[in-house]
């Protein structure tokens, strides 16, 4: 399935610092709570929530966009307890990527995912928010790679700074047996019917084409926009040669924090981890 998001250009003509987009909306940041659906430029409705923050002035400028892991969506309690730890920065915009939740389409794993973030971050700016930093979980932490890769230089829908938790580095890895188990669900006609009703995850049936730009090579696309990549030892999907190959592309503009006997993804960010990830996010963009 291909993606051609609007503003994808050559890395030679991509921003070259890390100020706020230029044609951000400059009313003040809403205030209260909203939940509406997005559009995305395919046409796919996105459930999306936002949520002020208890941050006060200080931070009223900067928003956190978060990307949940496959199988989520925004009502489930553990994406929830994220946004509740990042409100205390910042304002959050939480949304169900396409085959989740109550977003419409069908889940292509991380490869159109791109387009929901987008919808979101483009929403993000337009309640008055200068400042736009993308955090993303398994699945979601590949999307983030991905969108500040191609979206670099869109003032719409770009970001400021990523935060990319508990992702692979390449496609296809089968090295473990939760990412065994998680092709069969992918892959398999049974495994998309337990996604369906088993997982309330609606899973297309079609392969990728053309395979999506993997996440090791939008690590390296991303500079000058600052990089975290988080990851624990006990990560039971993907071992530490995945973010190690993704700070190595990643090169200078990127850092990387491996976190001692942390699992994967959201389940595992302990609220210690989140308030060092919101602390970093505050610090570094824009």
């Amino acid at each position: 399935m291909s993606i051609r998001p609007a503003g994808h250009v050559s890395g030679s003509t991509r921003r070259r610092d890390n100020r706020p987009h230029p044609e951000t909306p400059r009313e003040a940041p809403r205030r209260t709570p909203a939940r509406t659906f997005l559009r995305t430029a395919d046409g796919v409705p996105i459930d999306a929530v936002y949520e002020p923050g208890t941050a006060g002035d200080g931070a009223s400028d900067l928003v956190f966009v978060v990307a949940h892991g496959f199988t989520g969506d925004a009502d489930r309690p553990h994406v929830r307890r994220i946004a509740a730890a990042f409100a205390r920065h910042a304002a959050v915009v939480t949304f169900s990527f396409r085959g989740h939740g109550a977003s419409g389409g069908r889940s292509t794993v991380g490869d159109r995912e791109v387009l929901d973030l987008a919808a979101a971050v483009a929403w993000a700016r337009g309640l008055g928010h200068p400042r736009v930093v993308t955090v993303g979980f398994s699945m979601g932490g590949s999307v983030v790679l991905r969108h500040a890769a191609l979206y670099a230089d869109d003032d719409a829908a770009g970001t400021d700074a990523v935060v990319s938790v508990s992702s692979p580095a390449r496609w296809y890895y089968r090295g473990t047996a939760p990412m065994r188990r998680l092709h069969w669900l992918v892959m398999r006609p049974a495994g998309r019917v337990v996604g369906r009703y088993g997982l309330r995850t609606r899973i297309h049936h079609r392969d990728w084409d053309p395979v999506p730009l993997s996440p090791v090579r939008a690590a390296a696309r991303i500079a000058p926009t600052p990089l975290l990549i988080v990851h624990g030892d006990r990560d039971g999907y993907f071992p530490l040669d995945h973010p190690r190959m993704l700070a190595e592309a990643a090169g200078d503009h990127g850092e990387l924090w491996l976190e001692p006997g942390m699992g994967h993804a959201e389940h595992a960010a302990e609220a210690g981890l989140l308030r060092r990830i919101g602390d970093w996010a505050v610090s570094r963009a824009g």
